[in-house]
């Protein structure tokens, strides 16, 4: 991986957050986070016109790859939500519950004293209220307008950066997922355009606002993140994933752990890998 250009493995890695964009239980702005391009990738879009080259040249690749994920990827959610929806749902429900040791390592990166429990639980229980108890708060939008167009690239915008926001139920919650997807899997541009201007609007708003916040409040903002982002977790699971005694809930169960270990591997790929290597090592040599 040392030998390929930075440009391509920012594009490499963009089309993976790309699909946390439109993967129930995934987020993008966690994925940047487990591949290092967080922080870098909020402060380009933070100070973008002040330094427009340099910023303009670290983002097209990751852009260019963002896009390129949600437009392969979603017309193939779309079916496997639609086809199969009580495997997929639980893969993503692993794939979330990989990256909560990660993202907990965030919380506690810049000093973390136990007053900021409370912060987690306030903002858990609030987040609970907002998508669990109160999911359907904004009817369901199955052909939206210019304004909503632009509202929901605003909101995917929202998710992309405010880490654990999950796309598919902060959207689902707004009433905006299923028209979402489908616009995606369809490329219908009456949709797809106007949400592109809020989306690259909503983009520059969001992420001064989170610059400023992590630079007064780093551990106050992201407890209040990873409350918000253990709320939603049991909203990855529908009313129609119920386990029983058959190969369906086999399945589920075994796509459950294979997410869980993707994720949590990528959280600290060099540190996991590097295990790996002393483990293989290990066997090698009581083999011999």
């Amino acid at each position: 991986m040392q030998n390929i250009p930075d440009f391509v493995l920012r594009f490499l890695k963009g089309i993976i957050v790309g699909i946390g964009g439109v993967a129930p239980g995934l987020s993008g702005s966690v994925l940047l986070i487990i591949f290092g391009l967080y922080q870098q990738t909020l402060n380009a879009l933070g100070t973008l016109l002040t330094q427009f080259k340099k910023n303009i040249r670290f983002l097209l690749p990751l852009v260019a790859g963002m896009m390129a994920g949600v437009l392969l990827f979603s017309r193939a959610i779309h079916f496997f939500l639609g086809n199969y929806e009580m495997p997929t749902r639980f893969c993503f429900l692993g794939l979330i519950l990989g990256t909560l040791p990660m993202v907990w390592q965030e919380v506690k990166k810049e000093g973390f004293s136990r007053g900021y429990y409370l912060v987690i639980l306030l903002s858990a229980v609030l987040g609970t209220w907002f998508f669990t108890v109160n999911p359907n708060a904004f009817p369901q939008i199955t052909h939206p307008n210019l304004i909503q167009s632009i509202l929901l690239g605003a909101a995917v915008a929202l998710t992309a950066i405010v880490p654990g926001v999950d796309p598919a139920v902060f959207l689902s919650t707004l009433g905006l997922y299923e028209a979402y997807v489908a616009a995606l899997a369809n490329l219908e541009l009456q949709i797809l355009l106007p949400m592109v201007l809020g989306l690259a609007g909503g983009a520059v708003v969001i992420s001064l606002v989170m610059t400023a916040l992590f630079r007064r409040f780093y551990t106050a903002t992201f407890s209040v993140i990873f409350g918000i982002f253990l709320s939603m977790i049991p909203n990855m699971l529908s009313d129609r994933c119920r386990l029983g005694i058959d190969a369906v809930s086999a399945l589920s169960l075994v796509l459950l752990a294979l997410g869980f270990l993707v994720s949590f591997w990528l959280g600290d790929l060099e540190a996991n890998n590097r295990r790996l290597r002393i483990w293989l090592a290990t066997f090698r040599k009581r083999e011999t």
